[in-house]
């Protein structure tokens, strides 16, 4: 995975470098998004790794798959992609161009797990309480876990907040274990 990261790095790099110039950061986000579930795809991934394929043959196929989706510096890309054998990393190319693009913007993705329904008012007080944390503006996404008893668990970027019950619980058994 590492390996993979370090060969997608300067592609999602050149990526949003050129979406920047252009003030396309969001079609060029469309476009790689859209790309690499083109390539997460099962069928897709088999495809690309075929040996019985050439590159060009590959290329054809993801552009034909992609028709209408890319414009034409999008398509550049992929046969850029393409030429140098690197489709299969799609997925790591987004997901490093996605980070690039929020640290740009100063946003953040959080996902809220809670044993119950949050209302409005606590999902604001959430984001206000996050962003003041984080120092960035930040986008919720909640899902109910009723096996978390109650609490919640909070993820955003590598940190975890977790004010869950089943949390606490799990703490006092490895404290007790001692």
């Amino acid at each position: 995975m590492a390996e993979l990261t370090t060969v997608a790095r300067p592609y999602a790099k050149a990526a949003f470098e050129h979406a920047m110039a252009e003030n396309a950061l969001s079609s060029w986000s469309d476009m790689i998004d859209f790309a690499a579930a083109v390539v997460a795809d099962k069928q897709m991934k088999s495809l690309l790794s075929s040996p019985h394929l050439t590159h060009e043959q590959q290329r054809d196929a993801m552009l034909k798959v992609c028709e209408g989706k890319l414009d034409a510096q999008g398509q550049n890309f992929i046969k850029l992609l393409s030429q140098n054998h690197r489709l299969l990393v799609l997925p790591q190319i987004a997901d490093i161009f996605e980070h690039l693009k929020a640290e740009f913007e100063k946003t953040v993705d959080a996902r809220i797990t809670s044993a119950a329904e949050l209302t409005a008012e606590q999902q604001d007080k959430l984001k206000q309480k996050l962003a003041l944390k984080l120092g960035r503006q930040v986008n919720i996404e909640v899902k109910i876990d009723a096996d978390l008893l109650g609490g919640l668990v909070i993820e955003a970027e590598d940190m975890v907040i977790d004010g869950s019950v089943r949390g606490k619980l799990a703490k006092l058994s490895e404290t007790l274990k001692v």
